[in-house]
């Protein structure tokens, strides 16, 4: 058996998402690493850029009708319906444990009304350990804010308004190729500190022998590599709009070549989604083929990797 290659440690992979800062651009996407006790067997959450926790809810929720997630070609179709503990259970039982294991935690939070983003806000950004929180805008799904800038734009002011100060806020929008810009300007004109790009796009899948659909809740979001280019098209287009807001690239990451073709397209971070449902040590493997890829490439910081191409030459910086 051939020994693994030694990667160049002198790689710098530290990137910021404005006041957060993370050792690798690479996160676990909300929800996909279920609470991180799960993937505790196969890998270490601290080495993690960040772990982000599933959506948190002002109350407990039993999550949509099974079945929840179903495979497709070249994707996952989901719809969980949010299952939680909800934010006092996960303050009492989840975020301990991911501030015991030292992962740098970014709590996302989802609300049905301005005043539940608001008391999630408060709750959650008060909470030890908390290093940054991610508002899901795109839930409920039959009126998302992920795509209306105004919603958008209400949801992050509450927040933003409620949560303690030094607590970065990235608001997650989805990747909609008609205006993304717009809703990315208007988040982080009402006070988001980064915009993590990276819903899915909306699915349905037929169950082949009843000929019904596959999901319980009828339809879903779809992820992984299908909606690679999609996502990557999205991150381009905000970049070129707003190159000085930090981007967070999900949709289809499964290498370190995909993350680092998103970095590249304008992220300063990728988040690692239902790849970790096939490999749950995904999330580490791709830290390690971005490094792999930086050492062949002869570029020494992943940071200087973000926009080079829209850059003229691709030069890195």
């Amino acid at each position: 058996m051939t020994a693994p290659e030694v990667l160049d440690a002198s790689v710098d992979l530290t990137t910021r998402l404005g006041e957060l800062t993370l050792t690798a651009p690479v996160m676990v996407a909300s929800g996909c690493g279920a609470t991180g006790r799960e993937l505790d067997p196969f890998l270490d959450v601290s080495a993690l850029g960040a772990f982000v926790t599933p959506s948190v809810t002002l109350d407990a929720r039993a999550g949509g009708a099974p079945p929840r997630a179903v495979e497709t070609p070249g994707g996952l179709l989901a719809d969980t319906g949010l299952q939680g503990l909800g934010v006092q259970g996960f303050l009492a039982s989840e975020l301990p444990w991911l501030a015991q294991r030292r992962a740098r935690t970014v709590v996302s939070i989802a609300g049905e009304t301005l005043g539940e983003y608001a008391e999630l806000a408060r709750r959650v950004g008060n909470a030890p350990g908390v290093a940054a929180v991610e508002v899901n805008l795109g839930w409920p799904e039959d009126g998302p804010a992920s795509r209306d800038s105004f919603r958008a734009t209400k949801i992050i002011a509450a927040v933003r308004r409620d949560m303690p100060r030094g607590v970065p806020v990235l608001g997650k929008i989805a990747p909609a190729i008609h205006g993304v810009v717009d809703v990315a300007r208007a988040v982080v004109k009402a006070g988001a500190d980064a915009v993590v790009i990276g819903h899915g796009v909306p699915g349905m899948a037929l169950d082949p022998l009843t000929l019904r659909p596959a999901l319980g809740s009828r339809a879903g979001m779809l992820g992984g590599p299908a909606v690679h280019a999609v996502t990557l098209r999205c991150v381009w287009e905000v970049h070129a709009a707003l190159s000085d807001v930090p981007l967070v690239g999900c949709g289809g990451v499964r290498t370190g070549l995909d993350a680092l073709t998103l970095l590249a397209a304008g992220a300063s971070a990728v988040q690692v989604g239902s790849a970790v449902l096939h490999d749950p040590s995904a999330p580490a493997r791709i830290v390690a083929e971005l490094r792999d890829e930086l050492v062949r490439r002869g570029i020494p910081a992943a940071a200087a990797v973000t926009g080079c191409a829209q850059r003229p030459g691709g030069e890195t910086r």
